[in-house]
């Protein structure tokens, strides 16, 4: 018994299934004839297009350096007896590093006074005995000679006073580079040399390094064809060339992006004869040091604007059996109507045109799947939002159009 009202349950749910299909009507227009739907115009989605300059980048390898760097070494030898400061401490220029044992030095200082001194107490004599001898001599109480020699004693003298400051300057140098000092701002490095070692001066063995990382510089490798095609470019008005120094933005090696953005600063004028390349140097600021030297990054710059193009949303872009872009437009009658389009490269979600396309040009960019060359459409004003989302173009309220 309880089978066969199984069966006939069964039966009943499939004769209102066939039932509700033989009476449903679609939803919309735009189906094909003798499929069960309406041979109406589709709804489409459109944009307006209009000319625009849309800047131009170029997207490079690049590797991170600091912007100064400065390798410590002693100028005068002896033992470190002080070492004031740490590893990725942060220095100004002029700061004490080092200090090396002084007392042989300020012994040197000493006698090097004491040299000043001396010569400084034999110019009064020669002085005076010179003066003596230029009255005396032309009564001849004096004979010339003897002037002679008295002011070559004098001479003497001066030149012995002007050799023991020298002597001085030079002691009181040593004795100052006793203590290393800081060249440039920036951070400390690894340091080699701690407190009782044995250094030379101008030893092959840095004591540390100072680096300055804030900003960073960036190097970054560009082939010798794309400049040539910049140029030209450039020279055609394809390109206009911005007013101030190209922008540079970079993506890290996890894949992030960099939050601050930095400008190109120097350019090289030679190209290597092994890579074909040139160098460009990059100047970005480095606040919280989130950049290292060594770092290998990828750099966005900006190279100029390019005048009259399109930005065409990349949603409505197809590409035909050629390989070329295609997309529809609101035909002058009102149908579709698809055209091929000159792309030159992409910028967020859209492809840079620059032919095919006239400004006040309804692009369709919704309900793509319903249009066909020359068909019928019924075209309706829309907003792309920036995360993709399409809404209807609406004085006050904004309905969602469904993708």
């Amino acid at each position: 018994m309880t089978i066969q009202l199984s069966r006939r349950a069964l039966m009943l749910a499939v004769t209102l299934v066939l039932t509700g299909a033989a009476s449903a009507q679609p939803m919309g227009g735009g189906g094909p004839p003798g499929m069960g739907g309406n041979s109406g115009p589709a709804d489409v989605g459109t944009v307006t297009l209009s000319a625009q300059s849309v800047p131009m980048t170029t997207t490079l390898p690049g590797r991170i350096v600091a912007s100064a760097t400065a390798e410590i070494r002693p100028q005068v030898g002896g033992m470190v007896t002080v070492v004031n400061v740490s590893e990725g401490q942060q220095v100004a220029a002029g700061d004490v590093l080092f200090t090396i044992d002084a007392a042989s030095y300020e012994a040197e200082v000493a006698v090097a006074e004491a040299n000043v001194a001396s010569a400084e107490a034999q110019l009064p004599a020669a002085e005076a005995t010179v003066q003596r001898y230029t009255a005396l001599v032309g009564s001849g109480g004096v004979a010339q000679t003897e002037l002679d020699t008295a002011q070559a004693t004098l001479a003497q003298a001066k030149a012995s006073l002007i050799s023991a400051e020298a002597s001085l300057r030079v002691a009181q140098l040593t004795l100052e580079r006793a203590s290393v000092t800081a060249p440039i701002a920036g951070t400390v490095g690894v340091i080699t040399a701690q407190i009782g070692a044995l250094v030379t001066a101008n030893q092959a063995d840095a004591l540390t390094t100072i680096r300055q990382l804030d900003p960073v510089d960036i190097e970054l490798a560009e082939s010798s064809s794309n400049l040539l095609a910049l140029r030209k470019a450039l020279a055609s008005g394809e390109l206009e060339r911005g007013g101030s120094a190209p922008s540079v933005t970079l993506v890290l090696e996890d894949g992030s992006a960099y939050d601050q953005t930095g400008t190109v600063s120097a350019a090289d004028v030679v190209i290597s004869q092994t890579t074909g390349s040139f160098t460009i140097r990059a100047s970005m600021p480095n606040p919280d040091r989130t950049l290292l030297p060594g770092m290998f990054v990828r750099a966005t710059v900006s190279v100029g604007n390019q005048p009259n193009a399109f930005l065409v949303p990349q949603r409505a872009v197809t590409f035909n059996d050629d390989g070329n872009p295609t997309a529809y437009f609101v035909g002058v009658d009102g149908t579709a109507e698809r055209r091929v389009l000159t792309a030159s490269r992409e910028v967020d979600n859209a492809w840079v045109v620059t032919s095919g396309v006239n400004a006040g040009d309804e692009l369709i960019v919704d309900g793509l799947q319903k249009v066909s060359d020359g068909g019928a459409i019924n075209p309706v004003a829309v907003v792309i939002e920036d995360n993709g989302v399409i809404y209807q173009q609406a004085p006050r309220d904004v309905a969602e159009v469904t993708p």
